[in-house]
């Protein structure tokens, strides 16, 4: 059923609300906790910092009698209460956590914006019947924990808590010992059931892109989340004295991890220019400048938004680290295999015609990067709204976004929530 807001409706009152200095004061506030001297932010999951930004997201949830609860992973919910309050919710959010040096934006603005549009809708006076709930996941971003996307992966039940709780970060700590602290630190807060049914999940985001930016567009509707593939490749050669051996007598693993990521690069870059490829870490050992590589270790980081594509490119790579060993022995190990995710329809037109509405210029694209949102949309109708960030930048101190477009943002939002919790 296609989705028509109308010039006076409730939604469009609720997003008159929206209070572009307030929401802006509110991401200041956040991201002073774990606020690094160059601008970004260092807020660990489940670290002190993320234990703070959830206890002033709580506090504000206070001022105004908002439900809240807990799961086992520590996602928090805050509700809205509607006339059907038993009835499954209309669920926004995003994540706290953020990369080691990370922006301000990354994340909380959906956790934060979300909460403006609880404000907006209760200071608006309007009737929801379904209630609205804003959630912070937890360890969205896997910068201490590994997987990322833990909190929504988990209560989708795509992941098992128990298989989690032995991971350790970097300092030896265990999670289970790390989200114990987390839980404890809300003593109050009843406990909710993982996968509890949620009418409709929409998640607002920056883009972390520069598309919206060199469009001149406020409102990225998002189609859904194209393919992820993690790869890691071994290449074992023959350590030997860089000064005495003959070179067609080498068994040199550099240049042949050197001959395979040039021949994957134009390979895989021939699929069009929706295809990224990245080799984000490469390891070469021993290390010497006299003696030749034995081993290398390399990472290959691909994406696409057609599932055929994901499918022929892993294919492609198996046969490239296959056909270029020369003499080495070659290894091709699979480490995340996450086909694309489709957005609902009916949310995705919501999303178009609250961006009408409210006049916002808008353009429909996909998303490059992974989100929580993508996980809830294996189980329920999901989609995302993207703002404009300044040069596309982000999981840097740089990351910025305009006051405006975080505003507009948030205003369909709101838009959104309303009429998916009353339709």
């Amino acid at each position: 059923m296609s989705i028509n807001i109308k010039a006076g409706s409730e939604a469009l009152l609720a997003a008159q609300f929206v209070d572009q200095d307030r929401l802006w004061d509110r991401m200041m506030s956040m991201a002073d906790i774990g606020s690094l001297p160059n601008g970004g932010v260092n807020r660990p999951a489940l670290s002190s910092s993320d234990i703070e930004a959830r206890q002033r997201l709580l506090s504000w949830a206070g001022d105004f009698g908002f439900e809240t609860k807990l799961d086992n992973i520590a996602n928090l919910f805050i509700r809205l209460p509607g006339s059907e309050n038993n009835a499954p919710p209309v669920t926004t959010g995003s994540h706290l956590d953020t990369q080691p040096r990370g922006g301000k934006f990354d994340g909380a603005y959906g956790v934060v914006g979300g909460f403006e549009c609880l404000e907006a809708i209760y200071r608006s006076g309007i009737k929801i019947r379904r209630p609205i709930e804003v959630v912070a996941w937890t360890n969205e971003e896997g910068g201490r924990y590994q997987p990322g996307v833990m909190g929504s992966s988990i209560y989708v039940e795509e992941l098992r808590l128990e298989d989690q709780l032995n991971k350790k970060d970097a300092d030896g700590i265990r999670l289970e010992d790390a989200l114990k602290k987390t839980l404890d630190s809300t003593p109050l807060l009843s406990r909710r059931d993982f996968n509890s049914p949620m009418s409709a999940y929409l998640e607002a985001h920056i883009e972390q892109g520069p598309i919206l930016e060199g469009l001149n567009k406020t409102i990225g509707v998002v189609s859904g989340i194209q393919g992820l593939c993690w790869f890691e490749v071994e290449i074992f050669g023959e350590e030997a004295h860089a000064g005495t051996t003959p070179l067609n007598k080498r068994k040199d693993a550099l240049q042949v991890a050197i001959s395979i990521i040039a021949k994957l690069q134009s390979s895989i870059l021939s699929y069009g220019d929706s295809t990224r490829f990245t080799v984000g870490r490469f390891i070469c050992e021993p290390g010497s400048p006299s003696t030749i590589p034995g081993r290398v270790s390399f990472t290959i980081d691909f994406r696409h938004p057609e599932k055929s594509v994901i499918e022929e490119i892993s294919n492609v790579i198996t046969t490239v680290c296959s056909n270029h060993a020369n003499d080495c022995k070659v290894t091709v190990d699979p480490l995340i295999f996450n086909m694309p995710v489709d957005f609902d329809p009916r949310v995705i037109n919501c999303v178009e015609s609250a961006a009408s509405a409210l006049n916002h210029e808008y353009n429909l694209m996909p998303s490059g990067a992974g989100h929580d949102a993508g996980y809830i949309a294996k189980c329920y109708p999901a989609g995302m709204i993207f703002v404009p960030c300044a040069g596309g930048v982000s999981h840097n101190e740089a990351e910025s976004a305009s006051a405006s477009d975080l505003a507009a943002g948030i205003e369909t939002l709101t838009v959104c929530l309303v009429e998916l919790a009353n339709s």
